[in-house]
């Protein structure tokens, strides 16, 4: 079986792409119906709870055409080719659309057998690293758009990647089976924002399975199959892998040219590491073993490597002894958010270590250094593409590795321009230099696109000219708009996203990418408590919201922090200068209970005494932070 389609699903999120995966693995009964579950190839606890893919997800499909004389001449090499024909009426059912004419094929009438490498990818913008990992190791794409949505900021945003990849893109409206869709508004924004045909467009239900054949067959035709030469030397992409304890690292890797079987001893070129291939084999989508991998396959490399660092995503795989060229295409991360990571139990620090270095195996985006803290003691400082990245890495150490974690108060990476003619980049509001040491600070912007309906489009530029955004351009068309606007990336990294969804009513989306830094006037926020620094909730902000920062945190501290046998005083300061302070009252003991009637000098002296050991208690006591207080501040 020689005809092989690369090709990955990509999508907005929740536009049924893990659905429309769950329909593929249906009809070519890769997995029976006695054991598909929905979205079967999200097989993280977490993507299950929250229904969204955070994860990257291959697979193996085998396809054979069932009714070769009905979609093929006799003798002849041919294709399916979709032809359009205009509804007559809004009642005409869709699927009536999708009709197929014979056209020339680049593959034998007799082998009508087709391997089909599926890699499911996720729609957040917080994951499209993943998304650009996987369009690197494919040569086609579908396109998924809601029918009741329309295009998104996502949306857009994929369809760029697979441009830059120069991958062949089919367009695909899913949701059909919906009431309330707009298909012929929906299918004008694929035609006039991203330049498709109409015939182009395919019209499908994922959910009910209409229209998904066709969409398959279509995907045969259009997308073309990968160059194939096995006699080259190897070269071959990792896009993923994972630590497995018998086999060592697993690679996930898409092989361009060569071929690779057990034993092999092969070459990491980024690394310079060297191996001995354990075993290989496909994704069924379960580990399942070969006897080799060859060019334009898609599978795994067990490399028998304890060193979970010897192995890094977007390297390239080469035989031992060979000397090869390293595969370009490949999109490295930037992470855009940093935040401490501390177990809340100080013995646990190598835990951590250890658990990080296992998930960045599975997770190439994140990047963390050693940090210490003196209230919270040894952690990490970790760097993260977003709010929900960080929130799902949190959950996952948690979760898999048992480990108890406070996490500081999200930063993003500012330069700083000493007197000195030094220039720093700082993401660690405790390694900010000295403000007489400060000639400049700048910050990242962004360039942002939110995709809203008119209706809101006034409700959306309010907020984002509350967040000091430039706004460069707004387009219409159809019922939705697009603003394309700056703003500092430090606005949106807390609560931007529930706040556009809340203005917009759950309708607009929003996408981003670094565009430069810029001059900020902001100054070191520092919070104390019981007049002793706390590193983790310190931050980097703008002077003008200083006070009223400062004030919302030290009220949110008193709430969240209990009562100590003590008082407590929380303060925000500004280079040493208190501007916003409160207190947590001590727990009081009535001493004069027991005291009946007598002199007043009895009732003062017991007080006298109570007070002596309050300030005792004060001067040798520790005030423990719960975690609450830590959430409670990411909140402002």
């Amino acid at each position: 079986m020689k005809n092989i389609r690369n090709f990955s699903i990509i999508a907005h999120i929740d536009h049924g792409k893990s659905t429309l995966a769950d329909r593929l693995l249906e009809i070519t009964s890769t997995v029976t119906k006695e054991k598909m579950t929905p979205q079967y190839l999200d097989q993280l606890e977490l993507e299950r709870e929250r229904g969204i893919t955070i994860k990257l997800a291959p697979v193996t499909m085998r396809y054979k055409i069932q009714d070769p004389k009905s979609e093929f001449q006799n003798g002849s090499t041919h294709s399916l080719s979709r032809v359009s024909s205009r509804d007559k009426s809004q009642n005409q059912n869709p699927h009536d659309k999708n009709k197929f004419e014979l056209r020339t094929l680049d593959f034998e009438i007799e082998d009508l057998g087709f391997i089909l490498n599926l890699i499911d990818t996720p729609g957040h913008v917080d994951f499209s690293y993943e998304v650009s990992r996987s369009l690197a190791a494919v040569e086609g794409a579908i396109l998924l758009v809601d029918a009741t949505k329309g295009v998104e900021a996502q949306t857009l945003s994929n369809f760029i990647l697979a441009k830059d990849q120069n991958l062949k893109i089919i367009p695909a409206i899913n949701k059909i089976d919906l009431p309330n869709i707009q298909i012929e508004e929906v299918e004008k924004q694929l035609i006039n924002s991203l330049g498709f045909g109409k015939d182009e467009i395919f019209r499908v239900s994922a959910k009910t399975g209409q229209g998904v054949r066709e969409l398959l067959a279509g995907l045969i035709e259009r997308i073309p199959g990968p160059v194939r030469d096995e006699k080259k030397p190897l070269r071959a992409l990792v896009f993923d892998s994972f630590y497995d304890q018998f086999k060592g690292v697993v690679a996930y890797v898409r092989v361009f040219d060569g071929k690779v079987k057990e034993a092999a001893k092969i070459k990491f070129l980024g690394t310079g590491q060297e191996s001995e291939v354990v075993s290989v084999g496909y994704f069924s989508p379960e580990l399942k073993e070969k006897d080799s991998l060859t060019a334009g396959e898609i599978g795994w490399i067990a490399t028998g490597l304890k060193e979970v660092s010897k192995v890094r995503v977007g390297d390239t795989l080469s035989l031992s002894g060979e000397e090869v060229e390293p595969l370009t295409g490949y999109k490295e991360s930037k992470p855009m958010v940093f935040a401490g990571l501390f177990p809340v139990e100080r013995s646990d620090f190598k835990l951590l270590k250890d658990s990080l270095e296992k998930l960045k195996l599975n997770d190439a985006s994140l990047s963390y250094e050693m940090d210490s803290s003196p209230a919270l003691g040894f952690g990490v400082r970790a760097g993260f593409l977003g709010m929900l990245h960080m929130e799902i890495v949190q959950e996952r150490l948690e979760r898999e590795f048992g480990l108890e974690l406070i996490i500081s108060s999200p930063t993003v990476r500012y330069k700083i321009g000493k007197t000195s003619g030094e220039e720093l980049v700082v993401s660690n509001p405790s390694k900010l230099p000295k403000q007489t040491e400060i000639k400049e600070i700048m910050e990242p912007w962004v360039k942002g696109s939110i995709i809203s309906t008119k209706d809101f489009t006034g409700s959306v530029l309010e907020l984002v000219n509350s967040r000091k955004a430039k706004v460069n351009n707004i387009e219409y068309f159809g019922e939705k708009s697009k603003i394309s606007c700056e703003l500092p990336l430090s606005e949106i990294v807390s609560d931007f996203y529930d706040k556009l969804k809340t203005v917009s009513s759950g309708f607009a989306s929003f996408d981003y990418e670094l565009a430069d830094f810029r001059p900020i006037d902001a100054v070191k926020l520092e919070i104390l408590v019981a007049k002793e620094p706390v590193d983790a909730l310190s931050q980097i902000i703008p002077k003008e919201k200083a006070f009223r920062v400062g004030k919302a945190l030290v009220q949110k501290l008193k709430e969240a922090i209990p009562r100590q046998q003590f008082e407590v005083s929380l303060q925000a300061a500004i280079n040493g200068k208190i501007i916003a302070a409160e207190r947590i009252p001590a727990f009081r003991k009535d001493v004069t209970a027991k005291l009946y009637g007598g002199d007043r000098t009895r009732k003062d002296k017991l007080l006298q005494k109570q007070k002596k050991g309050k300030k005792r208690m004060k001067r040798v006591g520790k005030v423990d932070i719960p975690q609450e207080a830590f959430l409670s501040v990411l909140k402002i």
